[in-house]
């Protein structure tokens, strides 16, 4: 290969990315063009929303590989084991609220009951879904996946790091789940990133307080502790974009730096990023925790970053928490 196409290989894989404002759905979409040209066992399922979770990309450039099954997402799921027990490495994409929840039978029985090399991007998961409503804003997805033996569970929070997951899903030998966005999200991981499965990323440790964040929160995460550093508060923020397996090292570790440990997801605080931390922390490191996600309730209708307003997910609200702790403790 010479300069110019070896220069053109690397644009077109995740340095293409790297700090541009994306929505991961759309990231998923382009990654998966670029993995088929170089694993021709990838298979592509979808059901009938191809437009929406950018399968159409890798439909486009491999049709004898993309299989729309239809508004059946029991029986995409089904197929996609069948496909897996052929040697091929499914992904099957739908919108996550129905990806864990019209084939949940299916993700316990077959995915993982079975530890098939199945991967599903779902699309559309939190709040930030925006006008579809509460109908379509899935706020239970991690914690319905993380419950589930043998299965992965992964949340990127930008573009660039969304590549490098799928591809990484593609070479790990097991079941995944991969929560990917709707709405733009603001470049935040370094250009010498390398996403490891079970392993987080650490921008910094705080000796008042660290933010553990998934997902679009991580953009939030690292704005807050901004706004705390202006105050003298020394914050510090964890991306774990691996819920399940936690890296459990790296939440010990801050448990052990910070005063108190927040945790921030757009989803709800039981049983997603904020339960797996609480769980990690009353078993091996005591710590006052805060848990920034929505409240054992629904979403609702409205334009993304209102919502997060409306629901206290931004970054003010997180740098509030902790200086209120942190001013009473």
């Amino acid at each position: 290969m010479g300069s110019k196409e070896a220069a053109e290989e690397k644009k077109s894989g995740a340095d293409s990315f790297a700090g541009a404002a994306v929505a991961t759905r759309d990231a998923y979409g382009e990654a998966l063009a670029q993995l088929g040209s170089k694993k021709p066992n990838v298979v592509v399922l979808d059901a009938d929303l191809s437009c929406s979770t950018k399968t159409n990309n890798f439909a486009k450039a491999f049709p004898e590989r993309f299989f729309n099954i239809g508004i059946s997402e029991q029986d995409m799921v089904g197929t996609a084991c069948g496909l897996s027990l052929t040697g091929k490495i499914p992904f099957a994409s739908t919108f996550a609220v129905f990806a864990t929840g019209r084939a949940w039978e299916q993700l316990r029985q077959s995915v993982c009951y079975s530890n098939l090399n199945v991967k599903i991007a779902a699309t559309h998961g939190g709040l930030t879904v925006g006008e579809d409503g509460a109908s379509h804003q899935s706020l239970e997805d991690i914690a319905i996946t993380r419950a589930l033996p043998n299965m992965t569970v992964v949340v990127p929070a930008d573009g660039f790091e969304t590549v490098q997951v799928i591809n990484a899903a593609a070479e790990y030998e097991g079941s995944v789940y991969i929560r990917l966005g709707r709405a733009k999200v603001p470049a935040v991981m370094p250009a010498d990133y390398k996403f490891r499965i079970g392993k987080a990323h650490v921008f910094g440790l705080g000796k008042d307080v660290t933010i553990i964040a998934a997902g679009i929160m991580v953009s939030e995460a690292l704005e807050a502790k901004e706004l705390l550093m202006k105050e003298g508060i020394d914050a510090g923020v964890i991306n774990m974009a691996c819920i399940k397996p936690l890296d459990t090292d790296a939440v010990i570790a801050a448990a052990k730096a910070s005063r108190l440990i927040i945790t921030a997801e757009e989803h709800s605080v039981i049983g997603g990023l904020g339960g797996a931390v609480a769980e990690c922390l009353s078993e091996n490191c005591p710590k006052p925790l805060i848990r920034v996600g929505t409240n054992d309730t629904f979403g609702c209708s409205g334009r993304p970053n209102e919502l997060l307003k409306l629901f206290k997910l931004t970054a003010a609200d997180i740098a509030e928490k902790a200086r209120k702790f942190l001013m009473e403790g």
